[in-house]
């Protein structure tokens, strides 16, 4: 429930505090005399009126009251002094440095990542290859050794055969030759993607390398992606309530020979299947790709259909048992409907390093990076071997204070540097030449100050990120605020809250229920023999046996206690002990055998603990804004209120 709040408010409640206000600005209200502008309630209401659900927080009025009840607590927040508490300030930094890296980064180079992204996983790539395993800080000598000896395998591959090759040489140590299958964009290394993408169907690379050695990869299809399929199922699993103890493996096979019999698929989901999300729509699920669901026998079985209303056969997966039905395939979708998430995957990929590199030399324009190549010098100068152990310290003359780089106005002496080697000497490999270590370094260092340079003053380069931040900033506060005012209360207002449940008892009850026994059939003359059946006392697994011959299944039973609203009773239907008439339901003809009526019963407090607490919270939130309204004066603009309207109108 806190999270759901803290959702909710994020959406209903963004606010920027950086926007500095126009002079024709008005001040719609006031709260203990802080002014809060027109432009802020317009762009806030304006900005998440698609967002809210309640229609009640679209009317204008209803809003602005939401609005002031908003400020009321941010005001409380700021008098309690929220805003100062470490764990908050600390919590709201980790956000922030999250989020910028968002924005620290090179579009023009994204764009293009992200477009070749999208091709790739748009077509499929079938490829074997053959690995010598190389260690990324292998010697120089080793690395050479590596790549001719794959150079000789390739040749032999395009003389004998790559197949017979891969077998001989594989040896699950140092040399692998594996077949991979197909796969696509995002699913191996960036360098190797790029091989296998960029060599033909048919063809064998040239020698390349990755973090894991030196390999050449045959291409022997490509294709073009599955898309997606929309499908339907219906799903059995244990009930610990069912009576008649069926084996679900049983009961899933006895739909399916009602599927083979010609009742219609969406009307058995609808009766049967376990799955209460998909069952009320004839069995439809959203729409499935490849990777997108734990069930990878699920997922199998789902793109192994090919024509729109084919029917598996029952399968199993950790989830039940479970029949699927295709209704759609899918293309992979459009490249700006896919942009945004492939954004991201870039982002986290190896091929961000490409980002990286640009972005950084975009900084060195933007902030007009100057740095003698002295400083480099002096730095190789004082570098020695010991570097390599661990052992290397400063020099006693060290020129701390002199100059290395400025970033804009902003000087980086020696000592950061210096600092900086010290700190990363530990992760260092040895036999580097000590000039090409100081370069490395250097870069890395460099990257680091930009980077840091820019998170510190995005705020006032991108407004964007300026208005994000404001908006975490306040929202996190108003969570503080709520979790330490109203949401503890079920530790500490137990005797409050028995009293509220014993006050609105009314409210927390348990629905009339039936305990029943429900047959379904196609078939009406069927139902009228269950009908007989029942009325004589006959058990129902006797029933089954007489009713459901070896390959046909006639009628299915479903046990249990069941309140109005469940899938398998009629609606309106009348709870009167007995047997009902036949009538048609979901799809089919259906009996219902109510064995016993269940009156209305009141929940007891522990039953009903949850939902009373819940309720009590926002009484006690109501009552605490109305206290916040007095201590902190209110006063409206109503001639500015009623413009604001005429304008959102």
């Amino acid at each position: 429930m806190k999270l759901n709040w803290f959702l909710t408010s994020s959406l209903i409640f963004i606010v920027s505090f950086l926007q500095a206000q126009s002079v024709e600005d008005e001040v719609l209200f006031t709260v203990d005399d802080a002014p809060v502008y027109t432009s802020e309630f317009k762009r806030v209401y304006s900005k998440n009126l698609d967002l809210v659900q309640d229609e009640s927080q679209k009317d204008i009025d209803e809003y602005l009251k939401l609005f002031t009840s908003y400020k009321l607590k941010l005001k409380e927040a700021h008098e309690l002094r929220y805003h100062e508490k470490k764990s908050y300030l600390r919590e709201l930094e980790n956000y922030r440095k999250q989020l910028a890296k968002n924005y620290i980064t090179d579009s023009k180079v994204t764009d293009a990542l992200v477009r070749e992204a999208y091709e790739r996983i748009s077509n499929d790539v079938k490829a074997n290859h053959i690995l010598i395993k190389v260690p990324e800080n292998a010697s120089p000598n080793d690395t050479l050794t590596a790549y001719n000896k794959l150079m000789g395998l390739r040749k032999r591959a395009l003389e004998e055969g790559f197949e017979k090759v891969r077998k001989e040489v594989h040896n699950g140590k140092t040399v692998y030759g594996e077949e991979l299958g197909y796969f696509s964009g995002f699913k191996m290394v960036y360098k190797f993607e790029n091989a296998a993408y960029s060599t033909k169907a048919g063809d064998i690379s040239m020698p390349f390398r990755t973090r894991f050695g030196y390999h050449i990869v045959k291409v022997l299809d490509k294709r073009k992606s599955e898309g997606s399929r929309e499908v339907a199922h219906i799903m059995v699993r244990k009930n610990e309530k069912d009576s008649l103890g069926e084996e679900l493996e049983t009961r899933i096979h006895e739909i399916y020979k009602k599927l083979n019999q010609g009742e219609a698929f969406e009307a058995l989901a609808k009766q049967f299947s376990d799955d209460k999300n998909s069952s009320p729509k004839g069995g439809i699920l959203p729409s499935l790709s490849r990777g997108q669901i734990s069930a990878k026998e699920f997922e199998d079985v789902a793109f192994s259909l090919d024509t729109v209303g084919q029917v598996s056969k029952p399968f199993k997966t950790d989830f039940g048992w479970h029949i699927v039905k295709l209704y759609k395939t899918k293309p992979i979708p459009g490249f700006e409907a896919m942009k945004p998430e492939l954004i991201g995957k870039v982002k986290r990929d190896s091929r961000s390093k490409l980002i990286d590199e640009a972005l950084i030399e975009k900084l060195k324009t933007k902030y007009e990076v100057t740095h003698p190549q002295s400083a480099l010098t002096y730095f190789e100068s004082i570098l020695t071997d010991d570097y390599f152990k661990n052992t290397w310290k400063l020099p006693v003359d060290f020129n701390a204070d002199q100059t290395l780089l400025r970033i804009e106005n902003t000087v980086v002496p020696y000592k950061d540097f210096g600092n900086y080697l010290l700190k990363t000497q530990r992760s260092t490999r040895s036999n580097e030449a000590l000039k090409s270590l100081v370069s490395k370094k250097y870069e890395a260092f460099l990257r680091e100050r930009l980077i840091k340079y820019q998170e510190d003053n995005l705020e006032n380069e991108n407004e964007e990120f300026a208005h994000i931040v404001a908006e975490y900033r306040d929202g996190l506060l108003l969570f503080e605020l709520m979790e330490n005012t109203i949401w503890n209360t079920a530790k500490t207002d137990s005797l409050e809250i028995q009293k509220y449940y014993e006050k609105h008892k009314e409210n927390y009850v348990l629905p009339q229920r039936v305990d029943v026994v429900v047959a379904s059939s196609a078939k009406q003359k069927v139902l009228k023999k269950v009908t007989k059946l029942l009325q004589e006392g006959v058990e129902l697994n006797q029933i089954k046996s007489l009713i459901n011959g070896k390959d046909n299944i006639d009628v299915i039973f479903t046990v249990g206690i069941m309140d109005a609203t469940h899938q398998s009773l009629p609606k309106n239907f009348n709870f009167k002990k007995g047997i009902s008439n036949i009538q048609k339901h979901n799809g089919a003809y259906q009996l219902v055998q109510v064995k016993a009526v269940l009156p209305k019963t009141q929940k007891t407090f522990e039953d009903a603990k949850g939902t009373v607490v819940s309720d009590y919270q926002t009484y006690k939130e109501e009552k605490w804004v109305e206290k916040l309204a007095e201590k902190y004066k209110i006063v409206i603009n109503d001639e500015v209120f009623e413009k604001v309207k005429t304008q959102l109108k």
